[in-house]
């Protein structure tokens, strides 16, 4: 199961109080939206990786769910990879300083092309359609990190939907990046993993408090295809 959450009620106290509604996110322009799957690969689902979080195999469904209302609504999806270029050859040094010499090197073996962690996760429904990115910071909008800016760009995309793993790492730094730079961002609460509960809610509950918004999958496809409906009328 995905981890259970749900946002402590104070938290969306403080958000009715500042913004009058719980959700910044209750409808969209879904031609203008896109949802951005970071990082569900081998290498951070599969229980014998450095990196795995189980937990993440069972929110593929989700994704997959999602991913298929975005597309049927005008949106567009995008499969992030995480690449680990070396750090002799990159200027990333200091995440090495967080490894022994020999796990640093499995790190970067990992998550190279070609190698079987570095691959989605099999049972993903990743279509012809969707664009593939490859980042090589934990954010995929850091510079340098990808060219997922000039898809959106080319796609007049203005919203964000976040899934994938880990919630507090990539799908965190991501998703604040995102919203810095002027995109509407929502993480979602069952489309996003980690390796403990503790870590997965405290990044939810600072993103819903100070970026954006955070929705269930449920909550998030009933109101894309609201929206679309809606949007059918104009």
């Amino acid at each position: 199961m995905p981890h259970p959450f749900q946002m402590p009620q104070k938290y969306v106290d403080r958000m009715i109080e500042r913004l009058g509604r719980e959700h910044v996110q209750e409808t969209f322009e879904t031609e203008c939206t896109a949802l951005v799957v970071v990082d569900m690969q081998n290498y951070f689902l599969d229980e014998s990786q450095l990196a795995g979080a189980p937990v993440g195999q069972t929110i593929v469904d989700n994704i997959n769910r999602i991913a298929d209302v975005v597309r049927k609504t005008g949106g567009i999806v995008v499969w992030i990879q995480n690449l680990a270029p070396h750090h002799t050859s990159d200027s990333w040094k200091t995440v090495h300083e967080r490894y022994t010499p020999e796990k640093g090197e499995l790190r970067v073996k990992s998550m190279t092309p070609g190698e079987w962690p570095f691959e989605l996760w099999p049972t993903l429904d990743v279509q012809e359609e969707d664009y593939r990115v490859i980042k090589r910071r934990y954010s995929a909008f850091i510079g340098g990190s990808s060219d997922i800016e000039l898809i959106l760009r080319d796609n007049s995309i203005e919203n964000i939907l976040v899934c994938g793993v880990a919630t507090n790492v990539c799908c965190d730094s991501t998703a604040r990046d995102a919203m810095m730079l002027n995109y509407r961002t929502l993480m979602v609460s069952d489309g996003c993993a980690t390796f403990s509960d503790e870590e997965h809610a405290n990044a939810l509950t600072s993103f819903y408090t100070n970026f954006g918004d955070v929705q269930d999958t449920d909550e998030l496809c009933a109101r894309l295809e609201a929206s679309d409906r809606q949007n059918a009328k104009k």
